[in-house]
């Protein structure tokens, strides 16, 4: 056919059509941190630039009100199908997850709302434990199989009054099941022979979703270390095609007896990583009983990593200073695990992670270190980033060389940003390029961020970040955007606003903003925000910023949060935000099972009833941020 011959367009044009490039295709983001990988780089942006995002013209295209927080990553489909609802259509949608179980599909263009769906009455204040909202229902980032039109989602639902998991798989076009709801239920032989079940009131599941293999995957963790003599970290999985649980599955402490067992799966809500080549898993754990590591039946403060099938596990890395970070709270599973792309280098297969202690550790996946009492760690490189409730991220700059993205805690209500070049000769290792001016943000530090870039091209490469908020009100979110290029060692600040509000400070924020075919989009507490080019400034929605109740949820009379400065026995002494002295018996939160690791230093949360004598009486005792000033208020 010439060119003319194409109906309703000049010969020229149709030239020009003929010989232009195709159109760069719409991304896709179907998982936690864009890819298995937890790479957290959209390297697919043909739309926003640093030229363009650091314009006037960039702001808020849309605000969407949602009936409770969001902890889970948004997930979008371009040119899905909306068979549904008032205004079926094909769109660029929107899938989130809310803490009262419901999902929702949001058009990007406008923030309409094309669908929800409630899965089931989400559960009010598990086990009193404050690090989360008042209610937890969908906690974890679902995963979407696009080809098979399916999205994944675990759900924590009160049936028939009792705390339950279920697994569903959700048609894209309607939100109707696509397969029947699974509930979750697994066993595990322990060390002595005996057999332990998974109960669902004491398993908190918070890290993202991975499908890898025909394989659904789930880690659990606990609920402020609460209950700490039930609840283990476990690795389960299902497979895709029916929901049908795997043979095996991986439980991080096996030990049989103990009154504290944990080794806790949940990384701050970052994903379980998966090897493009091989299947293999990894993930890292928390704290346990200090002096139970032995690496096999127990294996807190480690990365891990175990096959497919969760039979076997392949090799660890567990810090020297393990029994330290046990006795102190220090869990490694506070931030996730990165696997880099392949390097060229003698170690091509890369891994990086960081937790609560500011060390981040660069892996060789192949031969992960292993564990070395007294030092030093067999492991590539480490780096000092802060405190690291967060995760890493990746890209590759227009030199073609890698880079890691760290964003742990920078000092008082503040997180550092940072990007370290992946040197693969003569040595391995991170060589620190440039850094971020300090991100406000307060609760635990550090924070989440995400990489987008058209390919390696020059000035397109941005860092985007958000705030946890410093104080209880506002409880500002706000959304940061940095050149990722390094102007004498500085990455410039391109844009910054207040992008929504988190009202439940006594749970970290670990937002990770998205970024997908010219918008970025913010999850925060009853509210989506959605960026773009042609944007106005954020709008503060009395709606959004509501604090959702809690489900009938008790709650002890009295509540205190101050430093714990000595421990006498059952007897704890705090120090209180105005600088008064509160004795507490912890006798029934022991007896309760609501009380964990207690270190000097730290700040804690306490609720229960004055005795006769002035001491508060504790029925639960949790960890409360560093920061005062998003301490609840005493009553």
């Amino acid at each position: 056919m010439k060119p003319c011959a194409i109906i309703g367009l000049t010969p020229l044009a149709a030239i020009a059509i003929a010989i232009a490039p195709a159109v760069a295709s719409k991304l896709v983001v179907a998982t936690y941190h864009y890819n298995n990988q937890r790479t957290g780089w959209n390297g697919n942006e043909t739309t926003l630039t640093q030229a363009n995002v650091g314009s006037i013209s960039f702001g808020v295209l849309s605000e969407v009100v949602l009936d409770d927080q969001v902890d889970a990553q948004p997930l979008v489909v371009p040119n899905q199908q909306i068979t549904a609802g008032p205004t079926p259509g094909a769109y660029q949608v929107v899938y989130v997850a809310t803490e009262a179980n419901t999902i929702y599909a949001i058009r990007a263009s406008n923030g309409a709302v094309l669908l929800k769906r409630n899965l089931g009455t989400p559960v009010p204040m598990p086990l009193n434990c404050n690090n989360n909202g008042p209610n937890v229902g969908i906690t974890s980032t679902p995963v979407i199989d696009v080809a098979a039109q399916t999205l994944y989602v675990v759900a924590y639902t009160l049936m028939s009054g009792i705390p339950t998991y279920q697994v569903f798989a959700l048609n894209l076009n309607d939100l109707t099941d696509k397969i029947a709801p699974v509930t979750v239920a697994a066993s595990h032989t322990l060390s002595d022979g005996t057999t332990y079940n998974f109960d669902a009131r004491f398993q908190r599941q918070r890290s993202a979703l991975l499908k890898s293999s025909g394989i659904i995957y789930a880690g659990f963790s606990s609920f402020c270390d609460f209950a700490a003599d039930q609840s283990r970290g476990w690795l389960l999985g299902w497979q895709a095609s029916m929901l049908a649980p795997l043979a095996a599955n991986r439980l991080t402490d096996t030990i049989e007896t103990g009154s504290f067992f944990l080794s806790a799966i949940w990384m701050s809500g970052y994903g379980i990583a998966a090897a493009n080549n091989s299947g293999n898993l990894f993930f890292s754990t928390g704290n346990s009983g200090p002096g139970t590591y032995d690496g096999v039946r127990n294996i807190q403060e480690s990365v891990v990593k175990v096959d497919p099938q969760l039979v076997n596990l392949l090799d660890i890395f567990t810090p020297s200073n393990e029994d330290f970070l046990d006795a102190s709270d220090g869990d490694l599973s506070s931030g996730g695990v990165l696997l880099l792309p392949p390097q060229p280098s003698p170690f091509p297969h890369l891994a990086v992670t960081a937790g609560k202690f500011g060390t981040m550790y660069l892996l060789n996946r192949a031969s992960l270190g292993g564990f070395t009492p007294g030092g030093p760690d067999n492991v590539l490189d480490t780096k000092f980033i802060g405190p690291c409730w967060c995760g890493p991220s990746y890209f590759t700059g227009p030199d073609g060389v890698g880079r890691v993205v760290s964003s742990g805690g920078g000092g008082a209500n503040s997180a550092q940003i940072a990007i370290w070049k992946v040197q693969t000769s003569p040595t391995v290792a991170l060589v620190l390029e440039g850094a971020a001016p300090p991100v406000t943000s307060g609760q635990d530090p550090g924070t989440f961020t995400t990489v987008s870039s058209n390919g390696t091209q020059a000035g397109t490469a941005i860092i985007w970040a958000a705030g946890r908020p410093t104080d209880p009100n506002p409880a500002a979110v706000n959304l940061y955007a940095f050149a990722a290029t390094p102007l004498s060692g500085t990455l410039p600040l391109l844009f910054s606003s207040p992008a929504g509000s988190w009202g439940n400070t006594g749970g970290n924020a670990n937002i990770v903003p998205i970024v997908a075919n010219g918008h970025v989009f913010v999850a925060s507490n009853r509210q989506l925000t959605i960026f773009g080019l042609g944007g106005h400034p954020f709008v503060v929605r009395a709606a959004a910023t509501a604090q959702p109740a809690a489900l009938n949820a008790p709650k002890p009379p009295h509540e205190i949060t101050g430093v714990l400065e000595h421990v006498d026995g059952p007897v704890l002494t705090l120090r209180t935000r105005a600088g008064k002295i509160a004795r507490v018996d912890d006798s029934e939160a022991l007896r309760r099972k609501q009380i964990g690791v207690l270190v000097p230093g730290y700040a804690y949360t306490v609720q229960g009833t004055y005795d006769p004598t002035g001491a508060l009486r504790a029925q639960a005792v949790a960890r409360a941020k560093d920061s005062a000033a998003i301490w609840p208020l005493d009553r």
